[in-house]
């Protein structure tokens, strides 16, 4: 079982990509982590269905976070997290494959493992479990025990894909097909993307100066034009099909 379950994006500042999430996306913060303070960030959990948006903001100078900011040229794509069923399994694969985990992530129930940029490619890749149960809908520590209550559903209903750009997407695609143990999907138009169970990651060309990362997100809107209307008067950048928000490309279906 691999499944998305999180993306985090990272910002200079917390308060306002949240305050445009919240507004235009029509979600709901549901947590806060004090566990990622130790990192110099401040966070903010928002269910996007049976998902989770976070963003991050360093609140000290020298921290990962804060050099990524200034490598991209500001906000943007940070983190993929999913959930897997067996941390220690992806542990021993790891080490088999050379790939460095910069980070163990051990709480309570929750366990995860973070693998280094450099390895892997793209974005900071992240496979943990919650050992309270590994439904779809089910407990997620990083998100709080009550985030249930917050999901929203009127404006976005669901994520669906998350699209990494690099100068060389097949090689990245490979590298992260290798990596998770799954196969590459190959479209007519020779794009390639990798099927999770829940949502599918696409490998793009690059189409900005901002280099490789995580730049776009597909989701699922039941109010189009509801959504468009909101993104014009908080100023955000938009057209027909997206809105940007925070250095990401929202593609709304």
């Amino acid at each position: 079982m691999l499944r998305l379950r999180q993306i985090c994006l990272v910002a200079p500042e917390l308060a306002k990509p949240v305050a445009q999430l919240e507004s235009v996306l029509g979600l709901k913060t549901c947590f806060h982590d004090p566990g990622v303070e130790k990192y110099g960030l401040n966070n903010a959990l928002l269910p996007i269905g049976n998902n989770f948006l976070e963003v991050v903001a360093p609140f000290r100078e020298g921290t990962t976070a804060e050099r990524y900011i200034k490598r991209r040229g500001g906000a943007g794509g940070y983190m993929v997290i999913m959930q897997c069923d067996d941390v220690e399994h992806r542990k021993h694969r790891m080490q088999q494959l050379n790939v460095r985990i910069i980070n163990e992530i051990k709480h309570g129930s929750f366990n995860s493992i973070q693998m280094h940029p450099k390895d892997t490619g793209g974005a900071i890749m992240e496979t943990g479990a919650d050992e309270r149960g590994d439904q779809p809908d089910g407990p997620w520590t990083p998100a709080g025990d009550s985030w249930e209550k917050f999901v929203q559903t009127n404006i976005v209903s669901e994520l669906v894909a998350a699209e990494i750009q690099s100068k060389a997407p097949r090689t990245l695609a490979e590298r992260w097909a290798e990596v998770l143990g799954i196969p590459i999907k190959i479209e007519q138009n020779d794009q390639h993307s990798l099927k999770l169970e829940n949502a599918t990651l696409r490998f793009t060309e690059v189409g900005d100066t901002r280099g490789e990362g995580l730049t776009a997100l597909d989701i699922k809107t039941t109010k189009p034009n509801e959504l468009i209307r909101r993104a014009a008067i908080l100023g955000c950048d938009f057209d027909h099909n997206s809105v940007f928000i925070s250095g990401i490309k929202f593609n709304l279906s």
